[in-house]
């Protein structure tokens, strides 16, 4: 029988072969960079946390990054791994000195596995110790040694250097590092370890002030009160509220950002609601004490346990083996630090009672319209068809649910494309009628007095905030022409000013079609630039047809299959270097015309400018 399971069919793999065989385990995904929690920048964290672990011990002040191309290469000036043991730390799974709680203690490596994920999925590998005028190198290729070099005599300073390239079978070979990404993960790390200064090729990154640096760096808009910072033995926090609407949160453990946030966001969320609570003496609405609050969280705890190896949410429910819960420590902090703060600073303390004063005001106009706007849904969604839904959905059961994408297009001509080739198990088509209502300067009261929005809202399940969120990724499909542009900016718009939370934890981006179709009676291929075109037509010559796509109307079912299924190409939206979303939204989206038109005029380029460009 073709399919028998016999004992022949049981395999065991050695630890190199299961890390490159299931990727996925060690960590998360593997990507081609375009997103920030792509494989090949979890291998640089990998990699700078033992660094980090080294710091937080009281060993080396300085971490030097540099990153070439695809080459990394990360030096500390730690204890330096024991060169006897260099090859197994860094090949061997499950061996490590994290172990050890008395050298290191409250450390992010806990299993011994992230440096030989690093090793097993990277084409070139080298480790490198220096131990007391005494230095060890080893080299590696896809988790196999290649050469162990001997204990040769050295004047450097003690510390580990790593070496590696990630391999291109596994991350494809368009892979490459984005500057941007890196620069945040720096930003962290030097926030969350002060006295530390990271290079990346020569730039610093070194902070004097923690997580309120942190919080003043990621600020999307004036705050309405000055950074609350609070500090104490193993926990750091930094909170104040904005004008936008939704939570946006940035928690840390041991050093570690949890994306995905865990126990000790969750009792931060509690304990903030109970201290203004016993402090004001009124039983606030929980949601209304926490609208518009950007906050970020840092505890240290022993023995951390993580939801997956990738460490983006922390599951401990204790500090450690004889301490209080992660609830009861957050909640004792804040019971006492917050509290003493706002009687101190009563300008403070009578602000955040008006913006939750505010924030109560709107729910309570909100409810009455939203009742009607849930009536008015639920009568139509027996009629309407403007979405095309999947079935496996993000945080249900499935073994595909982080695939689950909605793609918003526009007209019903684009949505009947892409609904006859997409993956009906993850891919979902949410169909727009014409150009979507501007809504800078509106209230949330806009979201159920458009129907429109109101069912996006809907299918994506962001009323109450991201927790119960459908689908990993939200793409914006529109036509590459102006009204497509125009759609486009005014849906990121509409994100940003009522659910910036969802392209801040980069669910949101932008899908990239083609602009060309270049084909002889051979070979057929599909170009994103006018530069891509070019080559095209100099491979199959100036004679090929070219075919221009202006709208997704024009692409057939049988070619958007290759454009939303393994070949997609995703531009993630970012709140990177954005400083004031504010501004932004009233230049492009407010009712500055002379100014914008000035703007228009001063950096209008005619065509025969680009010819000549």
């Amino acid at each position: 029988m073709a399919n028998a399971y016999t004992e022949a069919s049981i395999k065991t793999l050695s630890s190199t072969e299961h890390i490159r065989l299931r990727p996925g385990m060690y960590i998360g995904r593997l990507g081609n960079g375009a997103h920030p929690e792509d494989g090949i920048y979890v291998l640089l964290k990998e990699t700078i946390d033992n660094s980090i672990d080294e710091f937080a011990m009281g060993n080396g002040r300085r971490i030097e990054i540099e990153v070439q191309d695809r080459t990394v290469r990360v030096r500390d000036y730690g204890r330096g791994i024991p060169l006897g043991k260099l090859v197994e730390c860094v090949s061997i799974i499950n061996t490590g000195a994290k172990y050890d709680s008395q050298t290191f203690q409250k450390s992010v490596g806990l299993n011994g596995v992230g440096q030989k994920a690093v090793n097993a999925l990277s084409l070139e590998y080298c480790a490198q110790s220096v131990r007391d005028g005494q230095t060890k190198v080893v080299e590696f290729s896809q988790g196999r040694l290649v050469k162990e070099h001997k204990v040769a005599k050295s004047d450097e300073r003690n510390g580990t250097i790593i070496v590696f390239v990630p391999d291109e079978a596994l991350f494809g070979k368009d892979f490459k590092f984005r500057p941007e990404y890196i620069e945040d993960m720096l930003w962290n790390y030097a926030f969350l370890n002060r006295g530390l200064t990271l290079t990346l090729n020569g730039r610093a990154f070194k902070s004097a002030n923690g997580l309120k640096d942190l919080l003043e760096k990621n600020l999307t808009g004036e705050p309405l009160y000055p950074v609350i910072h609070l500090e104490g033995t193993d926990i750091e926090i930094a909170m104040t509220h904005g004008a936008h609407y939704g939570e946006e949160y940035f928690s840390f453990v041991n050093g570690q950002h949890t994306t995905m946030g865990g126990t000790h966001q969750l009792a931060f969320r509690e304990a903030l609601v109970n201290t203004v609570r016993n402090f004001y003496k009124k039983e606030f609405d929980a949601a209304d004490v926490r609208q518009s609050i950007v906050a970020a969280v840092s505890i240290r705890v022993q023995e951390p346990v993580f939801e997956s190896q990738t460490k983006t949410k922390l599951g401990s429910t204790a500090i450690g083996p004889d301490g209080p819960t992660v609830k009861e420590f957050i909640g004792t902090f804040m019971q006492q630090a917050l509290d003493v703060y706002l009687h101190k600073n009563k300008a403070v303390a009578d602000t955040i009672l008006a913006k939750i004063q505010e924030s109560e005001r709107e729910r309570k106009d909100l409810a009455g319209i939203r009742n009607l706007a849930r009536e008015r849904a639920k009568k139509a969604s027996l009629h309407n068809r403007k979405l095309r839904d999947c079935r496996q959905h993000l945080g249900e059961r499935g073994d595909r649910t982080e695939e689950s994408t909605l793609f918003i297009v526009e007209g019903d001509s684009a949505a009947g494309s892409l609904t006859a080739t997409r993956d009906v198990q993850t891919q979902a088509v949410f169909a727009l009628k014409g150009k979507p209502l501007n809504t800078y300067g509106l209230s949330k009261k806009v979201i159920y007095e458009n129907e429109e929005f109101h069912l996006l809202q809907s299918a994506l399940n962001i009323e109450d905030g991201l927790d119960g969120l459908r689908y990993n990724k939200v793409v914006i499909a529109t036509d590459a022409d102006v009204d497509g542009m125009h759609i486009r900016l005014l849906l990121i718009s509409f994100f940003l000013q009522f659910f910036p939370d969802l392209i801040a934890r980069g669910h949101l981006h932008i899908l990239d079609t083609p602009l060309f179709r270049v084909r002889n009676k051979k070979v057929t291929r599909y170009c994103y630039s006018e530069e891509e075109k070019q080559r095209a037509l100099a491979d199959l010559g100036k004679s090929a047809e070219v075919t221009r796509f202006k709208g997704l109307g024009e692409i057939s079912a049988g070619e958007f299959k290759d454009f939303i299924g393994e070949n997609i190409r995703l531009e993630p939206v970012s709140l990177n270097h954005l400083h004031n979303s504010d501004d932004l939204l009233a230049f492009f989206m407010g009712k500055n015309t002379p100014q914008r038109q000035d703007f228009i005029i001063g950096n209008l380029r005619v065509e025969k400018d680009l010819i000549e460009v």
